[in-house]
């Protein structure tokens, strides 16, 4: 389980994509492909079935994927352009220390099966050692700080950004960590598929030990070992829903209280491990699984942490090493835990291992090459429409006093827009990429970003940084910055046309608008204000009548069966849902003030509004293996594809009125029980 900088953004979809390609030259000015309807179904029967079923049926499942939707064939055309623009470096001879050196070279260490093959367990065999020289519990946490510089989580996790409350101030801040399955009801829960993903990821375990030239009672005593710990830590983690609430993920204490509530963990040595210097005060998101860490290292046998601090190396390291580690991490996590049947070709590994490196060099190469300037200067006015229709949606609504209606406008004019790519980029000139391994890479190109993080402590937040690059097709709201952020990548068909009428773009594109805004909102966002502060800003009385409103949201996706005896998690998957919702209603609103001095005409049998949501729909066509169902149900905040618009849509009055929806649907639920907030 690698560490990462994490910030709590509410982004669009639930994998984010990488790259970027040109407008797709759509003949039809609709914009709509009638071959992905299937209108054999009744669209209030199943309008998913109604607006993806011809897609859904010509795109079937590949061995390599366990979903795939519209965001993942973006992704494959988008890969393959990158591709093009990666190996153009790779095989040519590049100024030592250039971007295009560091570009060619990650590449051609990631490519050279043959030099990963011979190398073996070698690139991490020192460290390996290291862990295994251990000799005093003293040691325990300079290691973890190690590792961490090295992109190597462990028991916990550290990083900086914004204080929640004083948003204009980085804060040393301290995060659950040290399960590797992600989730702790993995650990714990006790139905037969859960209890089945255990005892599989036992015997990963077990093979990556064996794999690193341990014998098989050594193996099989480490796997005891890190399961041990694992499920220790895993008891007292917040589970993904508690983790959605910013209050109770709050605490903030002074360095010495850090000191002295955690007293078996050496926090001095931890700090210089990391370079972090001159921390009085920090957060600690979650107490109680910091205590079970502090009690595990102050109290259990040495040899046991050797072999959780090792697995953790190997685990992370797996997919960067020989094919046989390549493959057995695959087998688990792709296969066990996705449903996928086969790896991705190593040429789409290597991209996105250079994306996720060195991903704003990659960023600035595509800009240059694919993004059109008018799409930008377009998609700057969607925005400003669609900021508009949500204030004119904020001042409509009955249950919120007129006090809190100001405040939100406030709130709501004081966005930061985003769009297409940053006006400054990272400057990498300081990352070495050398010759050496590619594990070893890996580990500079970590140290970079970690030093680059760490040396925030106590500075002024950048609010121009980009928390996701240009050549992602995803968008965010961060609620630390009050920025919606809307990368070059995302501004392509299905989602942005720029050949296609309006019906189409605010269907698509302006949907995702109102997304992200409506998380300025929605049930985490709504409780920091314009600044980015978490405090609360809400007239008495208004914030319990937002929730009694969302908790309709929350019981209308509790009653949803995804798989036969499993249902969808209303309350992990709120603040995405209520999104969606706001998105579909203030996108509307922005479309109809958009056309009502020119409307839009009937075009291929669909009238305007029809066309409006079949333009949303499109956005989440796809088809998802059993096994990915029940991983993003257990984990994901965002709901399946196919309930965002299920789900969605019959809480819409204008989806009704468009497609003449009626109580004789199955679909339809009556107006007293539908959500209706923003």
């Amino acid at each position: 389980m690698k560490t990462k900088h994490y910030v709590a953004v509410a982004a669009m979809a639930f994998a984010a994509m990488t790259g970027c390609t040109s407008q797709k030259e759509v003949k039809n000015t609709s914009g709509i492909d009638l071959a992905n309807l299937d209108t054999t179904v009744a669209a209030g029967t199943d309008f998913f079935r109604y607006a993806c079923g011809g897609w859904n049926d010509s795109h079937p499942l590949t061995a390599e994927y366990s979903r795939y939707g519209s965001f993942d064939m973006l992704a494959e055309t988008n890969q393959k352009q990158l591709r093009e623009l990666i190996e153009s470096f790779a095989s040519q001879t590049n100024e030592p220390g250039s971007q295009g050196q560091k570009i060619g070279d990650l590449y051609t260490l990631a490519m050279d099966s043959v030099k990963l093959n011979s190398d073996g367990i070698a690139p991490i065999k020192a460290q390996l050692d290291k862990i295994a020289a251990i000799s005093d519990r003293k040691q325990i946490v300079p290691m973890i700080a190690e590792m961490a510089y090295d992109g190597i989580g462990t028991y916990f996790s550290s990083y900086v950004y914004a204080d929640p409350k004083n948003s204009a101030l980085n804060i040393f801040q301290i995060s659950q960590g040290g399960i590797n399955l992600g989730e702790k009801e993995y650990y714990l829960d006790t139905d037969s598929v859960t209890a089945n993903i255990r005892e599989q990821y036992k015997l990963y375990i077990t093979k990556l030990f064996k794999l690193a030239g341990f014998t098989d009672a050594e193996a099989e005593q480490k796997m005891n070992d890190v399961l041990e710990i694992e499920t220790t830590i895993a008891k007292a983690s917040f589970s993904a829903v508690q983790r959605r609430d910013p209050e109770a993920n709050y605490h903030k204490m002074t360095y010495a209280d850090l000191k002295k509530q955690f007293s078996g963990i050496d926090w001095d040595a931890y700090l210089k491990g990391l370079g972090v210097q001159g921390v009085e005060e920090l957060n600690v998101e979650q107490i109680e699984p910091l205590q079970t860490v502090d009690k595990l290292i102050s109290t259990l046998p040495l040899e046991k942490h050797i072999s959780y601090l090792q697995y953790n190396l190997i685990d992370a390291a797996a997919s960067c090493l020989s094919d046989d580690f390549v493959a057995a991490r695959f087998d688990f996590y792709g296969k066990v835990l996705s449903g996928r049947q086969v790896n991705q070709p190593r040429w789409k590994r290597a991209v996105n291992a250079v994306n996720g490196m060195l991903g704003e060099v990659v960023g600035q190469m595509y800009v240059e090459k694919y993004f059109p300037a008018a799409a930008k200067e377009r998609m700057v006015n969607l925005v400003k429409n669609l900021q508009t229709a949500l204030g004119e949606r904020i001042q409509a609504q009955e249950w919120m006093s007129d006090s809190t209606k100001a405040v939100a406008a406030e709130k709501l004019a004081a966005f930061h827009v985003k769009v297409g790519y940053p006006d400054k980029w990272k400057d990498y000139s300081s990352l070495e990429i050398k010759k050496d391994s590619y594990w070893a890479n890996v580990c500079r190109a970590s140290e970079w970003a970690v030093r680059d993080m760490y040396s925030r402590v106590g500075k002024p937040v950048d609010k121009d940084e980009w928390l996701m690059t240009p050549q992602t097709v995803n968008a965010y709201y961060n609620p630390s910055t009050n920025e919606i952020c809307f990368p070059a990548a995302i501004l392509q068909y299905p989602f942005f046309d720029m050949n296609a009428d309006d019906a189409f773009n605010y269907g698509a594109i302006g949907v995702v608008i109102g997304h992200e805004m409506t998380h300025g909102f929605d049930d985490q966002g709504r409780q920091f204000d314009k600044n980015g502060n978490l405090c609360d800003w809400w007239a008495a009385g208004d914030a319990e009548r937002f929730n009694e409103r969302a908790q309709v949201m929350v019981d209308f996706f509790n009653n949803i069966e995804v798989l036969p005896g499993l249902k969808a998690n209303g309350q992990l998957t709120l603040g995405e849902n209520l999104a969606d919702h706001g998105g579909l209603n203030v996108a509307y609103l922005a479309y109809r003030n958009a056309t009502k001095d020119a409307p839009l005409g009937v075009v291929d049998g669909f009238t305007a509004d029809q066309r409006f949501f079949l333009a949303y729909a499109a956005l989440w066509a796809g088809n998802i293996r059993e096994e990915a169902i029940r991983q993003y149900t257990k984990s994901d905040p965002h709901s399946l594809g196919e309930w965002r618009v299920n789900g969605a849509l019959p809480h819409i009055q204008a989806w009704y009125d468009a497609f003449g929806i009626t109580d004789k649907d199955p679909m339809y639920i009556a107006p007293e029980k539908r959500v209706n907030i923003w």
